[in-house]
């Protein structure tokens, strides 16, 4: 399964981002969407799964979760805007994470690119960065793998050109 991954388009969706999705079996976007325009721009190249974040209004909230927990290619996912990082998690996050035991935990919420294996609950730890033009990153971007027989294999960062 070839996953595309970005988070905080905060209502931007451009040919960039559609591009360099093309061809992927399911893009997932970790939250601060925008605008369901995003996401409906997004399901012309792929299914989408999303999760809603802090920006997001009651119409972003009533189409996605705050939450998702999924099983792709033989691992476990869970997905939440704000998760924070490996030395610094959101309240309760942690917690979470050593009860759920998932695989692989993908948030976004810091517009900071990070992916990092996580000792203190077993998984990987996966922040896209940020796909869209509002915030303080420099670069956009988001990512592209495989996930088959339990393993991520094949990542790649796309960078977008700068915000």
């Amino acid at each position: 399964m070839r996953i595309g991954l970005l988070s905080d388009t905060h209502s931007h969706c451009d040919d960039r981002i559609l591009h360099h999705l093309s061809g992927v079996d399911e893009i997932w976007h970790a939250g601060d969407i925008g605008s369901l325009d995003v996401t409906d721009a997004l399901a012309q190249v792929a299914p989408v799964r999303a999760v809603y974040g802090n920006i997001d209004d009651h119409r972003i909230r009533a189409e996605f979760p705050e939450e998702w927990r999924w099983e792709c290619g033989g691992m476990q996912f869970l997905m939440r805007h704000i998760g924070g990082r490996p030395d610094r998690y959101a309240s309760g996050v942690r917690n979470l994470l050593q009860r759920e035991r998932p695989e692989a935990f993908i948030c976004g919420h810091s517009h900071l690119l990070r992916v990092q294996r996580d000792a203190s609950w077993g998984g990987l730890y996966i922040n896209p960065g940020a796909a869209g033009v509002h915030g303080f990153h420099k670069v956009r971007t988001l990512l592209r793998f495989d996930v088959e027989g339990g393993q991520i294999q094949h990542m790649e960062l796309v960078e977008l050109g700068p915000r």
